[in-house]
């Protein structure tokens, strides 16, 4: 069943999310173990990027693991994806998005419960800007999608030569690490200005979830809920095309 990329997609963004989401819940949420925290950035950041490892390794070897559809325009637009593929990847992402933030609220009900700061119960399943002005918003989310973007296409394939067979592990594996790595490095640079969604489908199906909850004075900010999928599908936009013009111009030897 995993042969199938739309439900590697799937599978991946729903762990990236209920992962990702899972520790936001852990230090934002009123009575859980993490909630006094003092370093909370730290934890959210770090989580996230080993969300993504964790994500990556499990699917990669079956969809390239792209688990975002900015990675899956980029790629597109770099002309390392069909475009064929676009729709049903970016479908099977939201839809997995859905599916991983309404699994961290199955398990963090009692304390949405407990928690009457709405700002916080909101933080736990879509970004919100710190300081709101969209133009400045809709920059940082895309220049910290550029680098995740511009990032991906220069990783170095992890292929390997065993007795003249060469093997290449593909993103599930060795380059899950860096690809984690560079979302942790994002985010403790650049995430303190919108939250770095730097991914339409990890803001947009949570924020559907938290839609669809039942909660009193819900802020679901969708007056917002552009910045984080546009931004970050123009960065993966630019990425792509920067990668190409380079690719053609510049680096000739490549």
């Amino acid at each position: 069943m995993m042969n199938n990329p739309y439900i590697a997609e799937f599978i991946g963004t729903a762990i990236l999310l209920f992962l990702g989401n899972g520790i936001v819940a852990n230090v934002s949420l009123n009575k859980t173990k993490a909630s006094k925290q003092m370093t909370p950035w730290i934890l959210i950041t770090t989580a996230w990027g080993l969300a993504v490892f964790t994500a990556a390794f499990i699917t990669g070897q079956f969809s390239g693991a792209h688990l975002n559809p900015a990675v899956t325009v980029g790629l597109a637009f770099a002309g390392k994806f069909s475009t064929e593929l676009i729709c049903g990847y970016i479908i099977s992402q939201i839809l997995g998005a859905i599916f991983g933030s309404w699994l961290v609220y199955i398990i963090y009900i009692d304390h949405y419960r407990e928690t009457s700061d709405e700002s916080s119960v909101m933080g736990t399943f879509c970004t919100s800007p710190a300081i709101r002005n969209y133009k400045n918003n809709f920059f940082s989310e895309l220049m910290g999608t550029f680098i995740l973007v511009f990032g991906v296409l220069y990783l170095v394939e992890p292929n390997i030569t065993i007795e003249g067979t060469k093997i290449n592990f593909g993103i599930g594996s060795l380059e899950a690490l860096p690809v984690g790595i560079l979302v942790w490095v994002i985010g403790l640079s650049l995430g303190g200005t919108t939250g770095y969604a730097i991914n339409p489908a990890r803001d947009l199906g949570p924020r559907i979830v938290y839609q669809l909850i039942p909660r009193k004075n819900k802020i679901s900010d969708w007056a917002y809920s552009w910045v984080p999928i546009l931004g970050p599908l123009c960065g993966g936009i630019l990425a792509g095309l920067l990668f190409v013009f380079l690719n053609q111009y510049v680096f000739l030897n490549q």
